[in-house]
């Protein structure tokens, strides 16, 4: 599902591409329009597929959100095209990421496949707390390096609302008070010592490696905000290491 919600992003955004990413392969003509059709299709059909032949209902819900929330995000259609607006974009990318991913998933491997009675611990309530928030701040810094091209094609990102440096510090700011916020949780609410002292010390790291990298970014460099962008998903991704300590 996430094969076809790249594939029609790209489907939807050649133009866009052209300016902001003419390295993909639709915006530099190395697919041709009808292989990312097919692309796209194929990753639909096989999602559903595969979720139809498991027979997860927790995992079906999520594949159909996903398909609905991916749709409407890129498809170019009256009362579509959500990613026009920065807060139907958040809408999409944190409900998806933040939500679906943790909820959908967990509850999959805990009723269907382990056939444990529905629960809710600690660390799954953490996680989608976080996770919800670090998408939002995604949702918000990745139209920083797409700027030029949003702004020509109408796209109203709140980059594009509010200007580039403004918005990267808003991002900046938040991810710092995020991670304030996971230490005093980890802090006061782990009942196991060396639990806490983990999930302290690495969410005191990411907060400082966080600080040190933004203060030399280059706000008006695509390639600069790009590649902290993708530094960013590092710290998402950096997040789920430390979420199983969570106790």
């Amino acid at each position: 599902m996430c094969g076809y919600s790249t594939a029609v992003n790209h489907l939807t955004d050649v133009e866009i591409d052209k300016i902001n990413k003419p390295y993909r392969p639709l915006a530099s003509g190395e697919f041709s329009f009808g292989t990312g059709l097919i692309i796209a299709a194929s990753c639909l059909i096989l999602s559903f597929g595969i979720g139809w032949i498991v027979g997860s209902p927790p995992l079906l819900w999520a594949i159909s959100i996903y398909f609905v929330m991916a749709t409407a995000y890129s498809i170019d259609l009256p009362l579509l095209r959500w990613k026009s607006s920065a807060v139907l974009a958040a809408v999409c990318i944190v409900g998806v990421r933040g939500i679906v991913y943790q909820l959908a998933y967990f509850l999959h491997m805990q009723t269907f496949v382990f056939k444990r009675p529905t629960m809710l611990p600690r660390s799954l309530i953490f996680s989608t707390a976080f996770l919800s928030f670090f998408t939002l701040v995604i949702a918000l810094f990745k139209d920083i390096p797409d700027h030029e091209g949003d702004e020509k094609h109408g796209v109203k990102s709140l980059s594009v609302l509010l200007g580039q440096k403004r918005v990267f510090w808003i991002c900046v700011s938040l991810l710092e008070m995020m991670y304030g916020v996971a230490i005093v949780v980890c802090a006061t609410t782990s009942s196991n010592h060396w639990s806490r002292m983990i999930t302290v010390s690495a969410h005191a790291v990411f907060a400082s490696v966080l600080w040190y990298r933004s203060k030399s970014v280059d706000v008006k460099s695509i390639s600069a905000t790009r590649s902290f962008y993708m530094f960013i998903w590092k710290l998402l991704y950096a997040e789920y290491l430390i979420i199983p300590f969570m106790r």
